[in-house]
């Protein structure tokens, strides 16, 4: 834990800095934003999903671009600008009065985050080498998951207050967390004097995986490495699991005999259990073939969770309750393994000489899930029940075979090492 929180290298420890900050204010965010928009601004539920629905397009734009932009700029020049402008713009959530106004700042403030996560990406995949990389990225995503929590816990004085002044300060409160997230990117380059030239736009990115394709005279679009593309969709498809446990599991809860208060519970053992496996999960999925193989098994245990979800909707209160915990469970370890294979095969199987392109179309890819996640949620398991819940875990089962399979065609087309010579004698 303590290397997680305080890890020794200097780009990694800003980035943990960095993500703690970021992370308390999304866990603020999520739990006033919502009654700050209706209640305080007065806008309609229907207004706020619209426009969260529009700005959701703007972060897939953002994400994409971003490759882009960090490959020609530096991701780490992109990120923080990414990290300011959305705190510029849920500061201006605090002065908007209506639908238009609510909408512009939610298209920059969502459009500015997918900026943020490709540019971090690129910075991974340029600083670090093999397993550092999904190692880190796997410590990045504990600190989210439970600094989250410590913000959500942190709004509870606004949502006890609920008054106008108090959803307001709290959603100033967010911004000022956003700020002092960008500090820490800005003070790197002097404490990193080589960042500058390891992160250059022309400059060869890092390798130190046996799997990672060698660098040549040129790289191609990242659109065109139909290996690549497959990775992203296939692994964009299993992300969809976020929207489960975000959408499908308070809705279906609320359709069961379990008491709706499960709905914490169930988030609670969800966060414990990203923060205490996610690390030991990301071990070996910088190879090719074992990141496939954790999307592969991650999808099943995804699979076997919308089983048990399906079942708790026929229990009595407490078998109903049981099934939903064991549900969470399976879910999270399905989370943990799935997230980890994702990783390894967006970060291997990317060319490191457009190092920001690539893992810009990788991030444009979880952008998409998360976009798509609440409609197929709330039209297959929601709606059908258990058939819903089958069918949502045949189609994670097929994605995470495919992406298996995906990652062993790569590392099988990949040329062995030239063997060394030996001396005479030796």
């Amino acid at each position: 834990m303590l290397q997680t929180l305080l890890p020794r290298d200097p780009v990694a420890r800003a980035l943990t800095i960095s993500t703690t900050a970021l992370a308390m204010s999304n866990g603020v965010f999520y739990a006033v934003s919502v009654l700050y928009f209706t209640r305080v601004v007065g806008l309609s539920a229907g207004t706020v999903g619209l426009g969260l629905g529009i700005a959701g397009g703007a972060g897939v734009l953002g994400a994409f671009l971003a490759g882009r932009w960090s490959d020609r700029l530096g991701p780490h020049v992109v990120q923080v600008w990414g990290v300011g402008a959305q705190a510029v713009a849920l500061a201006a959530y605090s002065f908007t009065g209506d639908a238009v106004s609510f909408t512009l700042a939610a298209i920059v403030a969502v459009g500015a985050r997918g900026v943020h996560s490709t540019a971090r990406q690129a910075l991974l995949a340029r600083w670090f080498t093999g397993p550092e990389r999904v190692d880190v990225r796997a410590r990045l995503r504990v600190v989210m998951n439970v600094f989250i929590g410590v913000g959500t816990l942190a709004a509870a004085v606004a949502l006890l207050a609920d008054t106008a002044l108090a959803y307001r300060t709290a959603m100033v409160a967010t911004a000022v967390l956003l700020l002092g997230a960008v500090v820490p990117l800005v003070l790197l380059p002097r404490r990193v004097p080589e960042l500058g030239e390891r992160l250059r736009a022309d400059a060869p990115a890092p390798v130190a995986s046996a799997d990672a394709p060698a660098p040549v005279a040129a790289a191609p679009h990242p659109l065109r490495d139909r290996t690549y593309v497959a990775s992203v969709v296939l692994n964009a498809v299993v992300a969809m699991q976020f929207g489960v446990m975000t959408v499908g599991v308070p809705l279906w809860v609320a359709t069961t005999d379990a008491p709706t208060a499960v709905v914490s519970a169930l988030l609670v053992v969800n966060t414990v259990l990203v923060a205490l496996l996610q690390v030991r999960a990301s071990r070996g999925t910088h190879d090719v073939r074992a990141a496939g193989r954790a999307v592969r098994r991650g999808a099943v245990l995804l699979a076997a969770a919308c089983v048990l979800y399906a079942a708790a909707g026929y229990g009595s209160l407490v078998a109903a309750t049981a099934l939903l915990v064991l549900a969470a469970v399976a879910h999270s370890l399905g989370e943990v393994l799935s997230e980890a294979g994702g990783w390894g095969m967006a970060f291997e199987l990317a060319d490191p000489r457009r190092a920001g392109a690539y893992q810009g179309l990788s991030q444009t890819g979880y952008a998409l899930a998360g976009m798509a996640a609440p409609v197929v949620v709330t039209a297959l398991p929601i709606r059908y029940g258990t058939p819903g819940w089958l069918a949502l875990g045949g189609i994670f089962v097929v994605a995470g075979a495919g992406a298996a399979w995906v990652a062993r065609r790569a590392a099988d087309a990949r040329p062995e090492p030239a063997p060394q010579d030996v001396p005479v004698g030796a």
